[in-house]
This record gives C-alpha cells, sequence and structure tokens, in this order.
C-alpha cells in the first residue's frame, strides 16, 4: 500500500457506511485485500507502507508485533461482518499483499483466511491469493498454504540479474524465483504470478530480455512487468539525487516495454492490462480476478494498517502504523483514517482511467463531449484500436499502452 494517505471525511467510530453504498451491492463482486506490513528489509525503489524490525522497535509494543498479527487483523475482518450486515454475497478474491506476507508463519496466513471463512462464505471458485518472497518461503511452507486454501501465489522476481537485484536491494538470490515456481506447482498451486520490473539503473536490453526468458522458462501462467518509477523519500531516489546511479528514461521505459510485449506474446501470453500477461490458452483463467475487482470498481474490504477499500462509491482508509492500527481495533473502534463519498462524476473518471488500461478497454458512452473528440484523436493517430472502436470502445493499440497515461489524460475530459 502506498505510503502516503490522501485527506479525507472522518470514519464513524463503528466504521458505518452510508445507507446508499450497500444499495445494489448483490450486483458487485466483493473481495478481499489483507495486508501484511512487514518486511525483512526495505527495498530502496519501495514507498509502500511496510516495517522493518528496527523501524518498528519501542513504536508500539506489542500491538505493532507480527507475531500477533493474525489475531489483530481477524478484529478488522469482524467488523466488515458487522459493517456491511445481512449483506449475502460469497467473496469471490482474497488477495494477502505486502509488505512480505511471507514473514508470517504459514499457519498465520491460513488463520486470516479462516478469519473470512468464519464470517463470510467463500465462492466455490474463489481466488485466494498471497504475494511471496521467494528466500522465505520453502515446499512445505507452501504445502501448508495449499492445504489451507491459497490457490493462487505471486512471486516478486524483479530480475535474474545479480546487478539490477543489488540496485534494487532485493535480497533474494538469482535463480530462486524460478525454483519457487515449480515448488509452488508442486505443492499443488493453480496459479502462479511472477513480477519483474524494468528500467533500473545499469540495466541493459540484454539484462532485460534474460530475465523475461529466465520468467518464462520458469513456466507460470502470469507474468506481471512495471517499469520502475523512483518515488521520492525513498533509497533510490536519494542514490539517483547524489548522482551514484543514473536515472532511466522515459525511452527505455518505452523500449523495454516493446521487448516484453514481443517476447511474452511470441511465447503464448496475452495482455490483458496494460502491465499484465496471462497464458492465452487459459482463457481469462489465469487472469489475477482479484485486481480486476480494482480496475473495474466492484467492492472490496482492505484489511491491515494503510489498507484502501471500496464499497458502493465510498473509499475509506485505514492508519498506517500497526501500533495505531491495532490499537484502535483493541478499543473496539475501527481504524479508518479518513473516508470519500466518490460523486458521479468522480466513478465515471475512474471508470475511465482503469477500464482503458484493460484489453477490453472502456465504452466510448462513458466519454464527454471533449473526451469523445479527444478519442477520434486518438483514433487518428493510432492510439485506439478501429474494429473496437467502431463497436463503441476505446482500446489500446500498442503504441497506445505505451502513451496510455498521456491518452487517458485527454479522455476524462
Amino acid at each position: 500500500m502506498p505510503s502516503a494517505l490522501p485527506d479525507g471525511e472522518p470514519v464513524p467510530d463503528d466504521g458505518a457506511l452510508p445507507p446508499q453504498a450497500l444499495a445494489g451491492a448483490a450486483e458487485r463482486p466483493l473481495g478481499f485485500y489483507l495486508h501484511v506490513p512487514y518486511c525483512a528489509t526495505r527495498c530502496g525503489y519501495c514507498d509502500f507502507n511496510t516495517y522493518t524490525a528496527t523501524e518498528l522497535r519501542g513504536t508500539g509494543g506489542v500491538l505493532a508485533s507480527r507475531d500477533n498479527y493474525a489475531d489483530t487483523l481477524a478484529g478488522e475482518i469482524r467488523l466488515a461482518r458487522k459493517v456491511l450486515g445481512g449483506d449475502p454475497r460469497p467473496v469471490r478474491t482474497v488477495f494477502v499483499g505486502g509488505g512480505t506476507p511471507t514473514l508470517l508463519d504459514a499457519g498465520d496466513l491460513v488463520r486470516m483466511l479462516d478469519a473470512i471463512r468464519a464470517e463470510f462464505p467463500l465462492a466455490e471458485d474463489a481466488e485466494i491469493t498471497t504475494e511471496a518472497n521467494p528466500e522465505s518461503v520453502d515446499p512445505a511452507y507452501l504445502a501448508t498454504l495449499r492445504a489451507g486454501g491459497f490457490n493462487r501465489i505471486s512471486f516478486g522476481m524483479q530480475s535474474a540479474r545479480p546487478h539490477v537485484l543489488e540496485v534494487l536491494d532485493r535480497r533474494h538470490t538469482p535463480g530462486r524465483p524460478e525454483a519457487c515456481v515449480a515448488e509452488a506447482r508442486a505443492a499443488g498451486f493453480d496459479h502462479v504470478n511472477l513480477d519483474l520490473i524494468y528500467g533500473t539503473p545499469g540495466e541493459s536490453d540484454e539484462d532485460w530480455r534474460a530475465s523475461l526468458d529466465a520468467a518464462l522458462g520458469a513456466g507460470p501462467d502470469h507474468i506481471s512487468a512495471y517499469a520502475l518509477i523512483v518515488e521520492d523519500g525513498t533509497g533510490l531516489a536519494r542514490r539517483i539525487r547524489r548522482g551514484e546511479i543514473p536515472m532511466t528514461d522515459d525511452d527505455v521505459h518505452a523500449d523495454r516495454y516493446l521487448i516484453a510485449d514481443e517476447v511474452l506474446a511470441a511465447a503464448g501470453y496475452d495482455w490483458y492490462e496494460v502491465s499484465n500477461w496471462a497464458v492465452a490458452d487459459g482463457g481469462s483463467a489465469a487472469r489475477c480476478r482479484h485486481n480486476e475487482l480494482y480496475w473495474r470498481g466492484a467492492d472490496w474490504w482492505g484489511a491491515g494498517p494503510g489498507a484502501h477499500s471500496h464499497v458502493g462509491g465510498v473509499r475509506w482508509w485505514n492508519v498506517k502504523h500497526p501500533g495505531a492500527y491495532a490499537a484502535a481495533l483493541a478499543a473496539g473502534g475501527s481504524p479508518g483514517a479518513g473516508r470519500e463519498v466518490l460523486s458521479a462524476e468522480d466513478r465515471r473518471v475512474e471508470r475511465v482511467l482503469l477500464e482503458l488500461r484493460l484489453r477490453e478497454g472502456c465504452p466510448l458512452s462513458l466519454l464527454r463531449p471533449a473526451g469523445l473528440s479527444a478519442s477520434q484523436r486518438a483514433l487518428s493517430d493510432g492510439l485506439l484500436a478501429p474494429g473496437p472502436y467502431e463497436q463503441g470502445s476505446a482500446v489500446l493499440t500498442l503504441r497506445g499502452r505505451l502513451l496510455a497515461d498521456a491518452v487517458v489524460r485527454d479522455l476524462v475530459d
């Protein structure tokens, strides 16, 4: 979760939602995001709401401890049941992210999932995912997760090249993520993702191709590839500012993206969101259905320090620090730090922002007159595909994906 929280109105002490938030809920999928805010070390590029043991020492006592975190988080899941009342919807996706969720015992992650089961029905085909650090799991750990109900896992690979991993402050051994894929398959995981990062200072085209080849060789059914973003306040940003390493420019990012799409497409992976590819012969089964909840504006409850939630046009976010989070729940209240009720225009804009990134695109009916005119220019410039456009959808071409942020800015007007 991002380290900075937005402003907003106060969250009621009991976390209650406005009545309109649950109107029509039965028509919307429901998911849970469970945030685990602990890391063994802080990666130089990371600005997520995470904490090392050193950073927590003396700032939260036992309340901030990861030893009892599963029990603490279960308290928010019970709160979710109270707030959502008699909402009968089954939970369709659960995603455990961080931080490094696999710093917790595997049994703790299963207990967090069990806490959801105790309060909500799980859909028969529910997608249950956890992120994992390659060095923090082994076959026994993965077997415990699978037996406990997890069926999808996402490993942070980032790169196959040691010097690139060093710049990113990643601590895993090259080759370990690929071995983890095999171990996850042996444990019975249906779906496995590898996360990659391109555009790291000092990375060459050859390095990037080697990382893609290594990831493909491991045989996951899903690969995510993200351009490195240098966030203010991170260790990487400080190193660049001091001139220790160069900043990667946008042209390099574009070249790496084109390489990724070419290599992944040739290997039988289809893009379904600008930064995500899934095996083509599996239909939509290999896609990350939890992330699709976000991209399509469905409902999800985010539990954990700094986690964000969205239900029926109401978005809220929790206090960031694990100690403050645990204290709020222990006092019987909501850990919410603030919230906002989205207007119809807010929701329209968000739909354009998010759905345009998807392979199916966004309906042209969402666009205002200025945005529709911009879409016609984008079509003429080769940024939108003509076939879908004629059928009423704005769908990015490959060139449009390279310029997605600019296209979106024009279309939301």
